[in-house]
């Protein structure tokens, strides 16, 4: 199976957020290593108490989901935290007393609100000053829930004690006027109702008479459980949709109970009213670690170590080494193959130097198959080849050459030597012409593919909360050459209830991508893609791909992409023009009569700060409209990525747009790796967009050049150097 080619479908839009790559995150959870803090998640998802949040952060890299019931509302949190001081969330609330809108539109399903969250930390606490940290709930859209709030934090023992000031919902008391007012009467005002969905609203901020609230955490000496008591600031007489609530006293308790390193139940009794539940299911991604990968290959043990081993620990036919021209370098090819997870296209030398060409296939931490390629080449190769060079390349472009002191690397598995010493024996360079003998070619594999079942859902839309489909995919790919093949993908529906998905989204700009339903509901056997594809490098930092067919789901045509990305810099530039045309709602060869020229000029920086990338994108969208893309995330060093984009066009925030007043996500990425017993390139994806829009729509390629240089940011392989000795 060719996981390299295999389709690269994110769930994307409004309701679609959820994707099915969250219940993957699970997969592995309790494989996570290292103390975790014992802050917890409040009822609306992020560290706090019940109702309100606190100062406090959990550790970075944290990914929690919060399922919590507070009559009338069950909320669906996610939540991230990708750098120390900065605090993510998004959520779904189910209003259970309210209806979703008119029965000809929703029937009887409940309302359901859509909300994002975000708490900076202005600085942390110390011996007499607490944690302090800003910030708002619900800061977009119908803003039932927005609130702004300042809390502080401060521990004494086993006692954690929070104080904070809000406005909107969580201040809803009004203790006092506020204090901004004595600048401006307008903020002793707060404007009533949303701003429409998907915006942000930004009118509220501060405004109205804020209330106090906090609590104390109490860790008991169990560590098992967590006591909890809060001032709630809402007298929930105010509440959204004339949804009011009584409150007998305004004082919460809560108990939680930490069932195992991921998984947390809380019970409470709040308003004086009624009891509420809580589950919280958390990893640190960051710290995560990979399950023992059992259904790898064992490495082959190295036969001319100080403690040399037999022929049947080391897999070859006997530990002799040979001189390079006597040596079966086919055999050896195999053994790269089947045990590194080299596809190798060639083999080299270089006076000394042996030189392995070739992609990748199997380990995401390219430390992992050097190491391995070592141990190969070792018990074949005598002594006149001192370095091994592994070429990297992908999908035909060659990108950086790693080489390894065959002798320091020996002396790294014999305990000889440390990690940090032999780094200096391991150096990477970009490809460069050299002069070359070549020992082996590899003859070229024209065909490959796989099957596999898929998953996809819509979360959160007006026909049902949530639309889902079970299906199976036959992938293929045909080689002309290394640098040129026609791979794609057929899908035959197996079970789903998309015969319930009758909504169509208000747009006044061409449809290129609200008419989704009709993409998901006209065929149980749909071609999601078809293409030609072919790479070049075009100089030495110079990159350029091009390709043509039916591009993704909804867009054929025909199209290209220059990157330049030069080696050892933490930026990169490039740009890509397409023209392409919307395929039939079949998904099949046919094309409907909208067309249109669409591309971007993009630029990566790598901001060495806590391995931030900033990516900003200008260019023309799929519906004509033109602007900028602004993408964010942090990359932990075990690859696992978390991040927010933003797109803003000409066409945002006016009355053509629709409903949203720009396009906007949140995602997080993690390596397959990290969660399967077998190793694997491939990454799981949950992407939450809260509505898909026509403007600022994207075409969805299936290659992109950032992507397939990957190899060229040293930051991962340095990161898991380690992985070179396993």
């Amino acid at each position: 199976m060719a996981l390299r080619r295999f389709p690269r479908w994110r769930p994307r839009g409004g309701w679609r957020g959820c994707c099915r790559a969250g219940l993957v995150l699970w997969a592995g959870g309790a494989a996570a290593v290292g103390a975790q803090d014992a802050y917890t998640q409040s009822d609306f998802g992020g560290v706090g108490l019940l109702q309100t949040p606190t100062a406090r952060m959990a550790q970075e890299g944290e990914f929690s989901f919060v399922l919590s019931r507070t009559t009338p509302y069950t909320n669906y949190n996610v939540s991230m935290q990708p750098l120390p001081w900065l605090e993510g969330s998004f959520r779904y609330t189910n209003v259970s007393n309210r209806l979703y809108g008119p029965r000809s539109l929703s029937g009887s399903q409940t309302y359901k609100d859509k909300s994002i969250d975000a708490k900076v930390r202005l600085w942390q606490e110390s011996r007499w000053i607490p944690a302090v940290a800003v910030g708002a709930r619900d800061v977009g859209g119908t803003g039932l829930f927005s609130s702004e709030y300042v809390v502080a934090s401060k521990r004494a023992g086993p006692f954690d004690f929070s104080l904070g000031l809000a406005w909107g919902y969580i201040g809803a008391r009004g203790d006092i006027r506020n204090p901004l007012g004595y600048l401006d009467d307008r903020f002793d005002v707060r404007p009533s109702g949303g701003t429409g969905t998907g915006k942000f609203s930004t009118n509220k901020f501060l405004r109205g008479r804020p209330g106090f609230f906090g609590g104390i955490e109490y860790r008991s000496p169990w560590e098992w459980l967590r006591l909890k008591a809060e001032l709630d600031g809402n007298d929930y007489r105010h509440q959204p949709q004339n949804n009011n609530q009584p409150q007998r006293w305004p004082v919460n308790l809560g108990a939680v109970f930490r069932i195992n390193r991921n998984v947390d139940l809380t019970l409470g009794y709040e308003r004086g009213e009624i009891a509420t539940a809580a589950i919280n299911l958390h990893s640190n991604l960051a710290r995560h670690v990979d399950p023992p990968k059992v259904y790898d290959p064992k490495p082959e043990a190295v036969a001319f170590t100080s403690t040399p081993v037999d022929a049947a620990q080391i897999g070859a036919a006997e530990p002799a080494r040979r001189a390079p021209k006597d040596v079966d370098w086919g055999e050896m090819a195999r053994a790269l193959s089947s045990n590194a997870g080299i596809d190798v296209s060639r083999i080299g030398r270089r006076g000394q130097e042996l030189v392995i060409h070739g992609e990748q296939r199997r380990f995401f931490y390219s430390a992992e198959g050097v190491g391995r390629a070592t141990r190969i080449v070792d018990n074949r190769v005598d002594d006149s080849i001192g370095w091994l060079t592994v070429s990297s390349e992908r999908d035909g472009l060659a990108t950086l050459e790693t080489s390894v002191h065959r002798p320091r690397f020996i002396e790294l598995l014999d305990h000889r030597l440390d990690l940090q010493d032999f780094r200096r024996s391991v150096e990477q360079n970009p490809i460069t012409p050299r002069e070359e003998e070549t020992l082996y070619l590899s003859p070229l594999k024209r065909f490959n593919g796989g099957v596999a079942l898929g998953y996809q859902q819509n979360v959160g839309g007006p026909d049902a909360f949530v639309l889902y489909q079970v299906y199976a995919a036959a992938s293929g790919t045909f080689n002309f050459s290394r640098n040129l093949w026609l791979d794609g993908v057929l899908a035959v529906n197996l079970a789903n209830n998309y015969d319930k998905f009758r909504y169509d989204a208000p747009s006044a700009l061409p449809r290129v991508r609200t008419n989704l339903r009709q993409y998901l509901t006209s065929s149980d056997v749909t071609l999601p893609n078809f293409q030609l594809t072919g790479t070049r490098k075009l100089g030495s930092d110079l990159y350029g791909l091009a390709y043509a067919g039916m591009l993704e789901s909804m867009y054929a045509g025909a199209g290209g992409e220059v990157l330049y990305r030069p080696f050892g810099e933490r930026w990169a530039i490039g740009a890509d023009l397409n023209w392409v045309k919307q395929r039939g709602f079949r998904q099949d060869f046919a094309l409907r009569r909208y067309h249109t020229i669409t591309g971007q000029a993009t630029g990566y920086l790598d901001t060495g700060f806590q391995h931030v990338t900033l990516a900003v994108s200008v260019g023309r969208y799929l519906a004509g409209d033109w602007g900028t893309t602004i993408d964010v995330s942090r990359q932990f060093s075990n690859g696992t990525r978390m991040g927010a984009y933003a797109t803003i066009t000409n066409k945002s925030g006016s009355r053509g747009y629709g409903e949203g007043s720009f396009d906007k996500g949140i995602y997080v990425s993690v390596p397959f790796d990290l969660l399967l017993p077998h190793s694997s390139r491939s990454r799981a994806t949950l992407l939450w967009q809260p509505l898909i829009r026509d403007g600022g729509a994207r075409l969805n390629k299936r290659y992109t050049l950032y992507t397939l240089t990957n190899d060229l940011d040293t930051n991962l392989f340095d990161k898991n150097l380690g992985k070179i000795a396993e």
